[in-house]
């Protein structure tokens, strides 16, 4: 009954995403959005990757990952160099980026991982610092001053529906044995151990998992604009991923969509009055954090609220 409901589920937001993305390309093509609010577009889905795929390291596994910049960094660079300087296709460029940043999390996270809390924070921002530090000091990829030359491919399309398998892939994962494995580690990992789950092993994977979706959409960001540098994969990228997923909620992937359509449009919409945008942005972060502590979402998904279990309930008893 479950397994129904859940597929049930599946399909209904599958075809409020083809009809949303419908909607917003109609708005693309016939230039009602700007092109200023046609990149902000193509940002918020971008974050929408990042943010849930940081939230399956931190909010799912209960790990404290502050390295997301450097993993993005890897796919976007890996992905330019592919499709500038050897002219490989934009699909299987972003496949490359994404192998390549997953390879780089499993290698990073086999050591790192064996560290909890505020250490492991520590050692993921300074591996993230690491892969920036040496990206820019490869003269190859233009070192300080940015790779240039980029084409022009991420489109709202490619965008979208990346977005979509990322989070149906998250979702699907959380939801397996392995996502149940997960989520024990972040309730105790002490007594998920002593159960007989190897910690380790799962936190790798998640980490693994995390990073190489970070990498493809690394790749999307750089493939939107014509110059990327090292300076657009600081540590500063890190935590604004970290607070959209806080303020969406922690384990919950309905939040990451929220956080980061919330953070990316405050940003937006208030980038006319510079002087006043972090201030309000800090503000918003303190009056959330006060009366939501939990984030907007907290672990709730949209699809488990009151509207839409009865709506299904309702569906169901018709069907019977």
């Amino acid at each position: 009954m479950k397994r129904n409901f859940l597929r049930r589920n599946d399909l209904i937001m599958l075809v409020f995403a083809i009809i949303l993305f419908a909607v917003l390309q109609g708005l693309i093509e016939g230039r009602v959005l700007s092109s200023f609010w046609q990149l902000n577009l193509l940002i918020i889905g971008i974050n929408v990757i990042l943010a849930a795929s940081l939230n399956l390291i931190n909010g799912y596994t209960g790990q404290f990952s502050l390295g997301h910049a450097g993993f993005m960094a890897v796919g976007a660079y890996v992905g330019v160099v592919l499709t500038t300087n050897f002219s490989v296709p934009f699909g299987a460029a972003l496949v490359a980026g994404g192998i390549a940043a997953g390879a780089l999390g499993f290698l990073i996270g086999i050591p790192t991982l064996r560290l909890r809390g505020d250490y492991l924070a520590i050692a993921t921002l300074g591996l993230g610092e690491i892969i920036r530090i040496v990206i820019m000091n490869i003269q190859y990829v233009g070192g300080a001053a940015g790779f240039k030359g980029i084409p022009h491919h991420t489109t709202f399309a490619w965008v979208f529906f990346i977005m979509l398998f990322t989070l149906f892939f998250i979702k699907n994962f959380v939801n397996s044995t392995h996502g149940r494995a997960c989520l024990a580690i972040r309730e105790n990992e002490i007594a998920a151990e002593s159960m007989g789950i190897n910690t380790t092993k799962y936190k790798v994977m998640a980490f693994t998992i995390g990073a190489a979706f970070a990498g493809v959409a690394g790749g999307l960001f750089a493939h939107a604009f014509y110059l990327i540098t090292p300076a657009s994969f600081t540590f500063m990228q890190t935590f604004n991923y970290l607070i959209m997923v806080v303020m969406g909620g922690l384990g919950s992937i309905t939040g990451s969509i929220a956080g980061a359509f919330v953070v990316t449009f405050i940003s937006a919409a208030l980038a006319s009055w510079p002087e006043f945008r972090m201030i309000i942005y800090a503000v918003a972060l303190i009056l959330l954090m006060f009366y939501r502590p939990q984030g907007l979402f907290g672990y709730k998904e949209i699809t488990n609220m009151g509207i839409f279990r009865k709506c299904f309930a309702k569906g169901g008893k018709a069907n019977g």
